[in-house]
Parts: C-alpha cells; structure tokens; sequence
C-alpha cells in the first residue's frame, strides 16, 4: 500500500459555542489541513496519485472556508466549527472530488496552531 499527503491552509474565523472559555469568542486561525490517501499500486508513471493533482482537490474543498466566518456557513451555522467538525466536514468533500480518482482517501488532519491538531478517517469498508 502508498500513502501520500500533500499540505494546505485557509484563513478563517470562528467562535466556539457552548464553550466556557476564551474561544467562545470570535477569533480567528491560519488553519493548516493534511490530507492522506492511500493506493495499493502504482500507475504506469509510477505515481499513485500526482501531488500537483491531489493539491489542486485539496484547494478546491478549501475555497468555501477561506476567509470566512465558519460559523456563517454551512453546515456550522448550526455545527459547531471545532476543528474535530471541520476535519470531518473536508473529510466528506474531499471524499466526493476524489472520488473519480484510483487512490483512497485516508485521513484529514486539520491543525488551528502549530501544537493543536484534530484528525477524522472512516474505518475501511464502513
């Protein structure tokens, strides 16, 4: 089996409901999101997925979110946009646009700073 991951990040702003702290406030984070699938053969470059073109998936299900207000956007005007939500909800777009591709879509990792992170994946076959 190969695995690749290719890295990206969104700017946005969010506040946390239902939260005793200083993030139920409005704030914002340069979120940084990993994503990894896997492929358990090589195409006939080699390549089990060009990095050019799972980047290119990966910043296409980041435009909505980029410069935004999470909380005004769907589906965090009623889910909380924890970064377990958010890792989540790019799970399932990313999911979608590689569907089409020969490669299975791993993990997301979402990281809102640089010692924080949250991660979502589906167990195989479920």
């Amino acid at each position: 089996m190969f695995e690749l991951s290719v890295e990206s990040s969104f700017a946005a702003a969010h506040r946390l409901r239902n939260y005793q702290g200083k993030c139920e406030a409005m704030h914002g984070h340069n979120w940084r999101v990993v994503v990894s699938v896997a492929a358990p053969a090589l195409d006939d470059r080699g390549l089990a997925m060009d990095f050019h073109d799972l980047k290119a998936v990966l910043t296409q299900a980041l435009e909505p979110l980029d410069h935004t207000c999470l909380n005004d956007i769907e589906p965090f005007t009623n889910l909380n946009p924890s970064s377990e939500n958010i890792a989540r909800f790019l799970y399932g777009r990313l999911r979608d646009l590689l569907a089409p591709q020969p490669v299975r879509l791993q993990k997301v990792a979402v990281w809102e700073s640089d010692s924080s992170c949250a991660a979502y994946y589906e167990q195989a076959g479920a």
